[in-house]
């Protein structure tokens, strides 16, 4: 596999059977995520979204396809795909007993990692727990705990690590937190795979994005082409006094709202310009105070492309 790809999925399925019926959790997805970038893996509940981090994992086995990580093909060689990647799950799930230290050496004698290789001291350092690296982990706070995870999904240095709904029920300043630690080990090189529900997380975050949706690969594309998908602009407009603009007065223009100096205008990009709509209002002996726009987010495509 090229080195450039750190990621590759071919045709990937997986059916479960339910009663007399065929489930199909995933239905032929296939992507690559590039080495060194932060790919987005999107959807709604029930997406398909674990259970192809799941399949990663070796938890689930696919029904059929292919998937290699890090060169490595997932039926030839599970071992190595398992050591390639460092997942960081949606639950805390260490004993509240242990010392962040005691818990990422017991994980490092898991994979079979000897004393002089391990990088303990170092890990507790990059996800800021270097001065709780002796304390109870019930001790520590909610963010604390969340480094935690990090921290254990990387004790072994996998190539690639990828967060299942990381910042999932915390709140603002923590997610900024974590966005923060997420940036950090990418631009040490690690390779990030990201899913999220929060939209916003995405698009600040993602280089690409995959959105699934029943099971399919529904978009696939860098995140800045996926926002400019969305076609509907809004415009708000302040002038020194109100303009006599309508629907009729452009094809593709909405009038939302137009109260004394104060106009809300929608328009398709595609077949009209802002530039029009300033030279009508200006044609009306009209100036305008102020004026802004509202090109949509992620979340308008999100819902686009995954409403049934």
């Amino acid at each position: 596999m090229n080195s450039s790809i750190a990621l590759k999925a071919e045709n990937v399925n997986k059916i479960y059977r339910q009663g007399n019926e065929n489930i199909n959790a995933l239905s032929n997805v296939s992507f690559e995520v590039k080495t060194g970038e932060i790919f987005g893996l999107l959807g709604p509940n029930g997406a398909g979204k674990s259970t192809f981090i799941n399949i990663l994992a070796g938890t689930v086995n696919k029904t059929n396809g292919y998937v290699n990580v890090w060169g490595f093909n997932l039926d030839k060689n599970p071992r190595q795909v398992r050591a390639s990647i460092g997942i960081v799950p949606q639950e805390v799930n260490f004993d509240p007993f242990f010392s962040p230290r005691k818990l990422l050496e017991l994980q490092a004698g898991l994979y079979g990692i000897k004393k002089k290789d391990r990088i303990t001291d170092t890990i507790l350092k990059l996800v800021s727990l270097e001065k709780q690296a002796d304390s109870y982990a019930r001790a520590l706070s909610g963010g604390m705990k969340r480094r935690l995870l990090v921290a254990k999904a990387m004790v072994h240095q996998p190539p690639i690590i990828i967060l299942d709904e990381p910042t999932a029920g915390v709140d603002v300043e923590l997610r900024n937190t974590l966005w923060e630690n997420v940036r950090s080990l990418n631009k040490q090189g690690v390779t990030t795979i990201l899913t999220t529900h929060y939209l916003e997380e995405a698009e600040k975050m993602c280089d690409r994005i995959g959105i699934l949706s029943g099971g399919k690969l529904v978009a696939l594309d860098t995140t800045k082409n996926l926002l400019e998908r969305i076609q509907t602009k809004i415009v708000y407009v302040t002038t020194d006094k109100k303009t006599n603009i309508n629907d009729n007065t452009f094809e593709s223009l909405k009038v939302i709202s137009n109260v004394e100096n104060k106009l809300i205008l929608s328009y398709e990009k595609s077949k009209l310009s802002i530039d029009s709509i300033i030279s009508e209002i200006k044609k009306q002996d009209i100036k305008i105070q102020d004026i802004s726009t509202d090109d949509g987010d992620l979340e308008d495509v999100f819902l686009r492309l995954t409403k049934n």
